[in-house]
């Protein structure tokens, strides 16, 4: 048991206290037992560590005088964890409380020297941060309701003129069925069944109140649901029937074409000036207010419906 509690000793103190650039001697690890009252060697602490590579610890050994150690491959890469963190504070689901917290945790991943790196950089943005702290309660509620395949009751709300609360439905509750969580835009979606709306709909998460677990099956999952055509049709350009359409764009907007079609979108070289992007939407008022919002930089070149669709619209904005 005592040489249970070394090795575990060893391992904890080189997981909490080196890192490349920070590696632990022979000596150091001898102190930090001393300190928890275990008594050892430099022997012991040589097999201790050997046991501990056998076992599949990634503990790297720099042959010296005095040998260093410190432990390699981590459960995340700082990079991985650097993205991780940036994706919490800059997340406008989470309020900062439970941003701060997640992110406490997600540092306990690091060496301390890497999670000072990484604590310098944090910034929370008071105006996009929610104050809604029940979140948590309504995922943790939904994710029981997918893993029994029961329905959730909730209210569902939005804001009025006075940035007062406005419950949808006259207050009624929403009977729901939830099949899966997507996130959009840095909000965070529940999609499922509604009862009320007869179709597959979704709410956002943190707009959701008084979530309660209903004790009736779901409506199940249509097999042929497809969660990313679904995203497209809610959340991009999608929502009516597709058809292709060329733009004319000028240069400098490439970088737009393919954050919205992707890498893939077949684009040609109109002039010195513009490429052509023929790409495949629904041409409807979400489509045109994008291209509106492009400021001439990119506009509709074919089919002639979708052009005169377009200047039709502007014609009734005026």
């Amino acid at each position: 048991m005592q040489n249970t509690t070394r090795t575990l000793s060893i391992l904890k103190c080189l997981q909490e206290k080196s890192d490349e650039q920070h590696p632990l001697s022979t000596n150091q690890i001898l102190k930090h037992l001393e300190s928890c009252d275990i008594k050892s060697n430099r022997r012991t602490i040589s097999s201790d560590i050997k046991l501990l590579i056998d076992c599949g610890i990634d503990i790297v050994e720099v042959k010296s005088k005095q040998n260093l150690y410190f432990v390699g491959e981590r459960h995340f890469e700082l990079p991985e964890l650097k993205l991780l963190i940036d994706a919490v504070q800059a997340s406008r689901f989470l309020t900062i409380k439970r941003s701060r917290a997640l992110i406490n945790k997600l540092l306990n991943f690091a060496s301390p020297y890497q999670a000072k790196d990484l604590r310098n950089g944090l910034y929370f943005d008071q105006k996009t941060k929610p104050k809604n702290e029940t979140v948590y309660i309504t995922v943790d509620l939904l994710l029981r309701a997918i893993s029994l395949k029961k329905r959730v009751s909730f209210l569902y709300y939005d804001y009025a003129p006075d940035k007062k609360k406005s419950y949808k439905h006259n207050r009624r509750k929403y009977e729901f069925s939830p099949w899966a969580f997507l996130w959009n835009n840095d909000h965070y979606y529940a999609i499922g069944h509604s009862e009320v709306h007869e179709k597959t709909i979704t709410f956002r998460v943190d707009r959701i109140a008084s979530p309660k677990l209903v004790d009736i099956d779901a409506v199940p999952q249509p097999k042929d649901f497809n969660l990313s055509i679904y995203a497209k049709s809610v959340f991009q350009m999608y929502d009516g029937p597709m058809t292709d359409v060329t733009l004319k764009c000028e240069n400098h907007m490439m970088k737009t074409i393919i954050d919205r079609f992707g890498e893939s979108v077949n684009t040609a070289i109109a002039d010195p000036e513009h490429f052509y992007a023929k790409v495949n939407v629904s041409a409807s008022k979400t489509f045109y207010g994008w291209i509106f919002g492009m400021d001439g930089a990119i506009e509709i070149a074919e089919p002639l419906e979708a052009v005169d669709e377009y200047k039709a619209m502007l014609g009734r904005a005026r």
